[in-house]
């Protein structure tokens, strides 16, 4: 049987014996919204949990609408033109709204990722700018959680007396799900607070895992962050997996986000009568695996479907290689997972080690083998996993040590997909 895997922009084609195949897993889907613009232009009059955007807005001096970064496929082009005209509406001006991008500790944007993300009229007519983390100047200290989180937000935002968010709703492997206050924390904070967020207190709780948010430690800390730092409405949307909007979700960010994970964790399930000897799963392609960084999440996506000492294969373009300097550092440092984990339990936490360590947990479970031509094969035993050159050939590999009868389950895209075993 032929699967088409998303890989990079153009995808992947894999051919895979019918006698070793025991289930596609994709989302559940839902109906895609026929008029999404109509569909939020409504919810921006008739929040969920909330005034209309526009009393909101009425006397407000000062907009922040902070935005997802390059690596979420979020359709702002067609989100911001009936936000921005609400506010505009409501008596701000251009010049008194910032567009702000939820960078967290990843890279500033680009220029042409600017304009791919927002389009060039919005880019020409108001302040777009990156959120800086490692800049402490640029961020405002606003205490401790309970948990004696150091909150640090971008000024930018705090200062701002209507504050936005403006995201999208998928299975996260530490908050449970993205969105919401997910955009405040960590994706506006400084440094040390997020470094606190990545510490092992949350990555090593069984809790904090894609779906995961009744009983979650991560996702309460990030509503607390959120509620210090101030967040008076949120419109979040959900895509199926041709990236068509399924759901929009607008108003209060409690309540609104409430709506959206209720509608994800519905969508986006799939399951398998029983976890697989072989796994082939990917990035969910461009711009999600533009990394090797962003492609573990593809890794511990597919944890549920693979028996426990299985062999899972992510399909990975990581066309910008290995991640950020700290992540690729760190992730060629160590052999084993063993030494990782030994060095840093007696170490503070340092940026990155995070999704290392994410990859560390998956590596526990199960054999990985990466199939990327952008990341070097002498990576291999330095990554906790086996590079290889194809689909085919890490299959026939994973067949030559599960045996021929061996079965097979494939995730084409990838963390789009709530992964789990049937009940009963």
């Amino acid at each position: 049987m032929k699967i088409h895997l998303a890989y990079g922009r153009r995808g992947l084609d894999f051919e895979i014996p019918e006698q070793n195949l025991a289930k596609v897993l994709t989302m559940k889907g839902a109906p895609p919204l026929e008029d999404p613009g109509q569909r939020l232009r409504f919810l921006l009059e008739n929040p969920m949990g909330s005034e209309p955007l526009r009393n909101l807005a009425a006397n407000a001096s000062s907009a922040c609408l902070v935005i997802c970064d390059i690596t979420r496929p979020v359709p702002n082009t067609l989100l911001l033109p009936p936000v921005l005209e609400t506010l505009e509406n409501s008596g701000l001006k251009s010049g008194q709204i910032t567009l702000l991008v939820a960078t967290g500790l990843h890279r500033p944007a680009t220029p042409e990722e600017l304009k791919d993300m927002v389009g060039e009229t919005i880019l020409k007519s108001y302040r777009v700018i990156s959120h800086k983390a490692r800049v402490s100047s640029k961020q405002e200290f606003l205490g401790f959680t309970g948990n004696k989180t150091p909150v640090h937000i971008d000024s930018t935002y705090t200062r701002a007396e209507l504050k936005l968010t403006i995201g999208f709703i998928e299975p996260h492997l530490m908050a449970g799900f993205s969105g919401g206050r997910k955009l405040v924390a960590p994706g506006c904070a400084g440094e040390p607070t997020i470094k606190a967020l990545h510490s092992p207190y949350f990555i090593e709780n069984p809790y904090c895992r894609e779906g995961s948010t009744e009983d979650n430690p991560l996702h309460f800390e990030l509503l607390e962050i959120a509620g210090m730092a101030g967040h008076d409405f949120i419109v979040d949307v959900a895509l199926d997996e041709t990236r068509s909007v399924t759901g929009i979700f607008a108003g209060n960010p409690l309540k609104a986000h409430e709506h959206g994970v209720e509608h994800v964790r519905a969508s986006a399930r799939a399951t398998l009568d029983q976890p697989a000897d072989i796994v082939i799963t990917t990035g969910a392609g461009y711009p999600l695996d533009l990394t090797f960084y962003q492609a573990i999440k593809g890794m511990t996506a597919a944890l549920p479907a693979v028996k426990k000492g299985g062999t899972l294969i992510v399909a990975a373009e990581c066309a910008e290689g290995l991640g950020s300097s700290e992540f690729s550092r760190m992730a060629l440092k160590f052999r084993t997972v063993d030494s990782f984990s030994e060095a840093i339990a007696r170490s503070p936490v340092s940026i990155d080690q995070w999704q290392l360590e994410e990859c560390a947990k998956a590596a526990r479970h199960a054999e990985i083998l990466l199939v990327s031509p952008n990341i070097s094969k002498s990576y291999g035993d330095k990554l906790f996993v086996r590079t290889m050159e194809s689909i085919d050939k890490a299959f026939i590999y994973a067949l030559e040590k599960h045996g021929p009868s061996a079965t097979a389950a494939v995730i084409p895209k990838g963390p789009y997909a709530l992964v789990g075993i049937a009940e009963g």
